[in-house]
């Protein structure tokens, strides 16, 4: 018998979902790190069995008092110690189980960082768009981002200048911009806005509000009210430990 002319259009069937993993939603995580410092003195207890998450695309401030163990979870985070237990995860990657040559590389690629004088994270005889071009060479990226990022922290018209030629504020905004080159997955501040008066401390809040607001995720410790008012996320730190988050 003939086929029938009605007979149904043959069923299209959609092609599979992706086979990778999705994306993570958090660009760090720490579960339960615990760092120890040997003072000669007796042991310092800096951070006793840490638990967060630091989520991408966002502003996550650590904060808490002088002694509450902010600067310690943030080198911890980039790898520059090893805690004495836990792990953390940045990208996917358990950076307490990587040996300090993979630790190094993960940072190149992975993470940017700006301490918290602004002296210490620039050369001093190369111009704000070197500082950001050179950030780039050293991360292997492409350094053609240098403009858009001298425009997102409302510096392209200082592009030429040289870092005595800046103010501390000033000097900060480059240093985001310089450790935002490459799109890293985490950029990791050390107290930013401590040397830094109250309208310079304003302006760098917008900077770091900007480069979120451009997919940058950042994690920075800090005390500052201000720093912590434009928060998306903070975690507390007391004694060590985690008090909110």
């Amino acid at each position: 018998m003939p086929a029938s002319d009605s007979a149904p259009p043959p069923e299209i069937v959609p092609p599979p979902p992706p086979t990778g993993p999705p994306e993570s939603a958090s660009a760090a995580r720490c579960h339960e790190v615990s760092v120890d410092y040997d003072t000669g003195a007796g042991v310092v207890h800096a951070l006793r069995e840490v638990d967060a998450t630091f989520g991408r695309r966002r502003l996550s401030v650590v904060a808490g008092p002088s002694g509450s163990g902010k600067s310690s979870l943030l080198r911890a985070l980039a790898g520059l110690l090893r805690p004495r237990g836990g792990a953390i995860e940045v990208d996917g990657t358990d950076v307490t189980r990587l040996r300090p040559g993979a630790r190094r590389r993960l940072r190149r690629r992975a993470m940017g960082i700006v301490l918290q004088d602004p002296a210490d994270n620039l050369v001093d005889y190369l111009t704000a768009r070197e500082q950001i071009e050179l950030a780039a060479r050293l991360r292997g990226t492409d350094p053609g981002e240098a403009s858009a990022l001298l425009a997102i922290v409302d510096l392209a018209d200082r592009a030429g200048s040289r870092p005595d030629e800046l103010s501390g504020g000033e000097q900060q905004r480059i240093a985001f911009a310089a450790a935002a080159i490459g799109r890293p997955v985490l950029l990791l501040a050390d107290e930013p806005t401590a040397e830094l008066d109250v309208a310079a401390g304003a302006a760098l809040v917008e900077t770091m509000r900007g480069l979120v607001h451009g997919g940058a995720s950042l994690v920075v410790a800090s005390h500052d009210p201000a720093v912590i008012a434009a928060a998306d996320h903070v975690v507390a730190l007391r004694d060590g430990r985690v008090a909110s988050a």
